[in-house]
Formats: C-alpha cells, structure tokens, sequence
C-alpha cells in the first residue's frame, strides 16, 4: 500500500527523490553543452507546471529527456541553441495536439493504441534500455557502485521507519563516505563555488531560430516521448491504486508534459518530461503523494541557485550513482512484467506472443532507425513497432476455429 507521510518525512523523502533525477538531469545537459543549474531549473519549474495542469492529483516529477538527445545535438550543430529552442517549441506543439485529440476522441483511442500487450514491453525497453547507462557510470568505480547498491538493498529489505523511505539517500551515504575515506572525492569544487548563482541561461538569455528545419528534424521524437509518458502514467497508477488515466485523465497529463517542454525551450533548457528515473524510486519507497513531488520540484529550483550544493551534487563520484541507478532501472522494468501479469496479457494468443517478442527483440537489440538527420531510437522504434503489430495482427477470435478453441481454452 502508499505510504502517508509527516511533512517532515515528506520533506526528507522530497530531497532523496531529488537526488534520484540528478544523475541524468545533469547528465544530459553536460553531453549538450548546457548549463546543469538551466536544467534544474526548468525540470523544477516543468515539474509544478505539470501539477498545476493536473490538478495535483499525480505523482511524478519531469526531468531531462534523454531520447531527444541526438536530435538536439544534429540541431545544435547547425542551428545552434537557437534552432534547438525552435524544435523544442515545436515538439511542444505536438504535445498539446494529442492532448487535444484525447480530450476529444476519448481515452479510448489511446486503449486502442497502447493496450497492456503494447505498455507492458515499451514500460521493460524504457528501464532496460536505461541499464547500459547505469552500467556506465557504475563501470567508473565497481567497487563504490556495489557499496551503494548493497546499502540501498538493505535498508530497502530490513529499513524500519524514516529509513526505510531512504533507501537512495543511505546508499549514496554510505558510498560516499566510503570514497571520501580512499580519498576518492574532490572537495575542492565544492570550496570555490559561489554560494548563489543564477543560471547561465537567465543572465544570458537567447532568443529561438526562425526556422523549420529544427522543427522537421526533433517534431517526430516527440510521438516516442508521448508513449512512454502513457506508460510511466500507466505505471504511477498501478502504484499508487487510483487511475490517473481516467482522472484527471491523459489528456491533462500530456498537456502538463508539452507546456513543461515550451517552457524549456523559451529559457534554453533541455526538454523536461515525465521521468522513468523518479518513478522508479516511487515504485520503491511507494511513496506516492504528489506533495512529495513538489518538493522535489522546489528543492531542485533552489538547487538550481545555490552554488556550493550544485557542485556537492555534480561531483559525487559516477560509480556511486551508477550502483544506485542499476536498482531502479530494473525495478522499471519489473514494472512492464507486473503490468502484463495484471491486465493478463494471454500468451497462448500468437498475436501477443509475436508482439511482444518482436517488440524486446528489437529493443534490447539496439535497433535504430535512420534516415538522412531522421533517427528513431529503440524503444520509440519498438514502441510503434507494437502499436502497428496491434492494429495488424487480426485478433485470435477472427481466426480459424481452432484458433478460437484454443483462445477460449486459455482463458
């Protein structure tokens, strides 16, 4: 069951899931040339724009978007961050178009497009195809990503009370003291940063591109990042037991989505969407008061500022993180294995059986489409690759009767 919090624990719990999103909020950014204090920021900012739009009913929390990264460094070469704020504007434009068309058709367009035999592997693809990465960072220093990693286990398995909920924040604790006993951690980072500092991209703001190749180039991406918003929201109602699907419905869930992402690109910040990582975590304290989530937003707002703390934050050693992150990638996608096993997604269907192995084939295979400056990740390639299965392959009641024999045997 979701746990109810004090609002002190509520607070504590707030921070930890802060620096559960640091890691690739920071990340991304960096790879792009962009100021990591923009990024919190707009990820904080994005973050209690989506709640309002939601009415405060859901519990997620929007960080940068890592399947826009190609896109954006192909559009930053030629354009630069001027051309990458007007792609970025334009994938907002197509948020706010499928909000419109779920407002209007219903949810059930979206049953029809993304049924459980669809979400279930796209929700698998989004924590598996985020594990490399974890494996990356954790690979920097193995020994500090399994100190971190056995802690976080134990106080999951045998924490009682207040720790029990910071499984993420002992983990990183421990490791970390670990490091700075082996002489692993740089302090003096955090001894020259300044105590307040705004972000680059306020002080020295930029104004977007008048142009339409970025909008050609980054508008496509925004169909992958849509599905898997659909399935992180999927997740977060199976893990708090209400259907946010249905209230307060998709349609204000993508809509909060695409407004975050239009206030990125007017500040030049990274894309901002509904964060696989925090989910994650949600999935593990099973914490899911979407008040938690808007002090993640504030603390990373206030973070975005201060910077001694930023510095603290960027320089914790990459094997810690990476040890962390190998848990609550995994726990993602368990969470697509849960989701088939709830909905009972019927494997003595052939047509679910070919989707969905079809669907983790491609996915953990790497499969990347590309055309021209065109690229489609894995899981957004997987993603359509399911939905189109879905709407093909004719259903098993339309076949053979012995087909239908052995359907109705399964049931």
């Amino acid at each position: 069951m979701p746990q109810t919090l004090t609002p002190v624990k509520k607070t504590i719990v707030g921070v930890q899931f802060l620096f559960v999103a640091f890691g690739a909020t920071v990340t991304m950014p960096l790879l792009l040339g962009i100021d990591p204090s923009t990024a919190l920021l707009t990820a904080g900012v994005g973050t209690l724009i989506f709640h309002l739009v939601t009415k405060g009913k859901v519990p997620i929390y929007l960080g940068s978007n890592f399947a826009f990264l190609m896109p954006i460094a192909l559009v930053a070469e030629d354009w630069g961050m001027p051309g990458v704020m007007t792609g970025l504007a334009g994938v907002a434009l197509v948020y706010f178009f499928i909000s419109a068309l779920v407002r209007w058709k219903g949810i059930a367009i979206l049953d029809r497009l993304f049924p459980p035999v669809v979400i279930g592997p796209t929700i698998m693809l989004i924590g598996l195809s985020l594990c490399p990465s974890a494996v990356d960072m954790a690979k920097n220093d193995w020994l500090l990503a399994i100190i971190a990693l056995a802690a976080a286990i134990a106080v999951l398995a045998w924490g009682k009370g207040l720790l029990g909920l910071l499984p993420i924040i002992a983990g990183i604790a421990v490791a970390y003291l670990v490091a700075a006993c082996m002489g692993k951690v740089n302090f003096s980072p955090i001894a020259d940063a300044p105590w307040f500092m705004l972000p680059k991209n306020i002080t020295h703001p930029q104004m977007p591109a008048i142009a339409w190749q970025p909008l050609v180039v980054m508008m496509p991406i925004a169909l992958v990042s849509i599905i898997e918003h659909v399935g992180d929201v999927y997740v977060i109602s199976q893990v708090a037991e209400k259907d946010f699907v249905r209230e307060p419905g998709l349609h204000r869930t993508i809509l909060g989505d695409g407004l975050a992402v239009l206030f990125g690109s007017l500040i030049g910040g990274p894309p901002v969407t509904t964060y696989s990582e925090v989910t994650g975590a949600i999935q593990i304290t099973r914490v899911t008061d979407p008040a938690v989530l808007r002090i993640t937003a504030i603390a990373a707002i206030l973070l975005s500022i201060s910077g001694k703390m930023n510095a603290f934050l960027r320089f914790i050693p990459k094997g810690i993180l990476g040890g962390i992150m190998l848990l609550l990638f995994g726990t993602i996608a368990s969470v697509g294995v849960q989701s088939m096993i709830r909905h009972k997604v019927d494997f003595s269907k052939s047509r679910n059986t070919i989707i969905v192995s079809l669907m983790l084939a491609l996915g953990i295979g790497g499969v990347v489409l590309t055309a021209g400056k065109f690229t489609l990740s894995s899981i957004g390639l997987c993603a359509l690759t399911g939905i189109a299965l879905n709407l093909i392959l004719p259903k098993q009641e339309e076949g053979t009767p012995k087909a239908k024999e052995s359907a109705e045997q399964g049931e």
